[in-house]
């Protein structure tokens, strides 16, 4: 379902980018790269394109005719920062097989070339990544991450070395083995694993990469350390071939922060939940599942707060004290089947620092981006330039507040010449719906789930402006 579910997605992003008027080329090869965002906000982020020939010399411009800084990576791909991809939008970039003068039809230095930059050599001893945000340094002895500096702020994220330490439990007794965690775990550990070797994958102007790998029994762990510019959290990309019965795995950050209370993701939604539990049932929560991220944000006698958000982009299960995020990676339960988690897992996690509050740091935001990373598309810029209906950048919907998320925008049941929009308030707080498009999209009137007409007082047709309660989802009729 998947793999049928992005075969779609690819084609119908192809149609949409072959609907683009694009200008005069920068170059007479110049290759369009058509970003797609599928978020309602606007976005800046590393995407990666792939080279028509491997290593080839190349570089990215914006639509401005401006150089963009570009790395290559993987010997074929071609990294670089896709800027201001507008809500629900996309924005054109042109990939240049070669970088020219102007007046010279000669390539420039490597010197004077301010896109690709290939590798650099570094002392392997020498375990710092670092952009405009983060200084992240890996102890050489375990892989586990001996500091993270927030440069911004000015402090130290980690209370002690040892962020992003792989704990592993043996995990027994239970008798709905897959569904329970054994309650008693963490007087069961597994001893540490063992760093089987560190490495240097990347370093450049775009993303810097470090690799570890550990083995745990009969499993091996591959983390990938990202730290990509103008990004404000360090990504850990992580490949498992796991083979252990009964063994319990999280991930751990030990944090330099003291919070009473850790907030959760929920379906369209957060939930709070004490770090020292004092009731029976608060002692019995001590596992709590999340959609895309945990934060834990701490307030000082001045007013002023500060936090640290676990993101992830497919573990559901945290943990969390005063001071400490977990996240649980894997499991390997018996029954009701013994190889159900057996094999090979890829998943991505990232710790995000910040100033303020979760809703203030867009904690939300960043979850959704860490889930849905923008789409690239490639396509010959031979095409026939005549009766296409698209600007070389466009937003096809936008709600304005900064505290809506789209959820759906869909045909109607009852009328295919009308569509549903539905969205929800993700901060607790009143929002106000403002409708923009670049299709000349109208908001009709409010629907509940099976797509019936509410009575909505406060909407206001004019203006096209509509309130929306905190927590709430909401539904329209978009013509």
């Amino acid at each position: 379902m998947e793999k049928v579910g992005n075969e779609i997605l690819q084609q119908s992003l192809s149609h949409l980018a072959s609907q683009i008027s694009l200008s005069e080329l920068p170059q007479p090869d110049a290759i369009p790269i058509f970003v797609f965002n599928s978020l309602n906000w606007n976005r800046s982020s590393v995407v990666a394109v792939d080279l028509p020939h491997p290593h080839l010399d190349a570089c990215v411009y914006n639509f401005q005719g401006e150089c963009l800084p570009s790395q290559l990576t993987d010997g074929s791909k071609l990294l670089f920062l896709a800027s201001d991809v507008p809500s629900v939008g996309y924005r054109v970039f042109w990939l240049c097989p070669q970088l020219l003068e102007k007046g010279n039809n000669t390539p420039q230095s490597d010197d004077t070339k301010s896109g690709l930059r290939k590798q650099e050599h570094f002392d392997p001893k020498r375990l710092i990544l670092e952009n405009e945000f983060l200084r992240v340094t890996v102890d050489e002895q375990t892989g586990d991450l001996s500091s993270i500096f927030d440069k911004v702020h000015d402090r130290e994220v980690l209370s002690q070395a040892g962020g992003n330490q792989l704990q592993a439990f043996q995990d027994s007794g239970q008798y709905w083995d897959a569904w329970n965690i054994d309650p008693n775990y963490a007087q069961h550990p597994l001893p540490p694993m063992l760093l089987k070797s560190i490495e240097w994958l990347e370093t450049g102007p775009v993303q810097s990469r470090v690799r570890v790998v550990r083995q745990l029994g009969e499993s091996e762990f591959c983390c990938d350390y990202i730290l990509q510019m103008h990004s404000p959290a360090l990504k850990i990309a992580t490949t498992v071939h796991w083979q252990e019965r009964q063994v319990l795995v999280k991930a751990a950050f030990p944090l330099n922060l003291e919070a009473s209370f850790a907030t959760y993701e929920i379906p369209c939604g957060a939930i709070r939940r004490p770090t020292q539990p004092k009731t029976p049932a608060e002692k019995a929560k001590w596992e709590v599942p999340a959609l895309h991220w945990a934060d834990l944000t701490t307030s000082s006698v001045d007013g002023t707060s500060y936090g640290v958000s676990l993101l992830n982009d497919c573990k559901y299960g945290y943990d969390s004290q005063p001071n400490q995020l977990r996240l649980t990676l894997l499991r390997s339960p018996n029954w009701p089947d013994p190889e159900a988690d057996t094999g090979f897992h890829e998943f991505t996690y990232a710790l995000y620092p910040h100033a303020g509050s979760w809703e203030s740091a867009h904690t939300v935001r960043h979850g959704y981006e860490l889930n849905l990373p923008m789409q690239v598309i490639v396509l010959r810029s031979e095409q026939d330039q005549s009766n296409k209906s698209l600007p070389p950048v466009g937003s096809l919907l936008d709600l304005s507040a900064q505290n809506l998320i789209l959820m759906a925008f869909k045909q109607a049941e009852d009328d295919p010449k009308q569509w549903i929009l539905r969205c929800y308030e993700c901060h607790g707080e009143t929002a106000n719906l403002h409708l923009q498009s670049d299709l000349g999209l109208t908001m009709g009137e409010s629907v509940d789930l099976l797509e019936r007409p509410l009575l909505t007082p406060q909407f206001s047709s004019q203006q096209q402006i509509f309130t929306i309660a905190p927590w709430k989802i909401s539904s329209f009729k978009v013509r």
